[in-house]
């Protein structure tokens, strides 16, 4: 436990194009060096493919991506007795689409030889079809809570 007072949970600004709490929070992960208008470029840019490509709002899209990648379940380790044991817990919602779009972000750098535009568009399209490299790393972990729920006793 901290010792200090808890964390002041900030109010996002809502996106000026599209009126989204969550993609103005996508836009500030994406962002790199406080290049905000960069990131803003990159992001609409994608949802603008992602309409085309998907025939659909690229909001919903964007939408539909982030509810795939949200994990339910983490493990977190707990040492107990002299051993450590990969306890399962549930994700709060907060910290669910924090993850949720670090992984889409992390998996759209990973890819390469593109524009960031089409690669977070690529990603985005992968994920709210249920694929991609996000939803497989969303899909390991309730894998790994699975295998070590004989330990969920020790979650305190």
């Amino acid at each position: 436990m901290s010792r200090r007072r808890r964390a002041e949970v900030r109010v996002v600004i809502p996106d000026p194009k599209y009126g989204s709490a969550d993609l103005s929070r996508f836009i500030n992960y994406v962002m790199l060096h406080g290049k905000k208008t960069t990131a803003q470029r990159a992001v609409y840019g994608a949802l603008e493919v992602l309409e085309e490509q998907a025939r659909r709002p690229g909001v919903e899209v964007f939408g539909q991506a982030l509810r795939n990648v949200m994990p339910m379940l983490e493990v977190k380790s707990r040492r107990v007795g002299g051993a450590t044991y990969q306890v399962p817990t549930e994700v709060r919602p907060s910290r669910r689409q924090a993850l949720a779009m670090r992984w889409i972000i992390g998996a759209a750098r990973a890819r390469t030889g593109k524009p960031l535009t089409d690669r977070l568009a690529t990603e985005l399209l992968d994920a709210s079809r249920g694929q991609g490299t996000a939803v497989r790393r969303k899909e390991d972990l309730h894998r790994m809570a699975e295998a070590n729920r004989a330990f969920a006793h020790y979650k305190w």
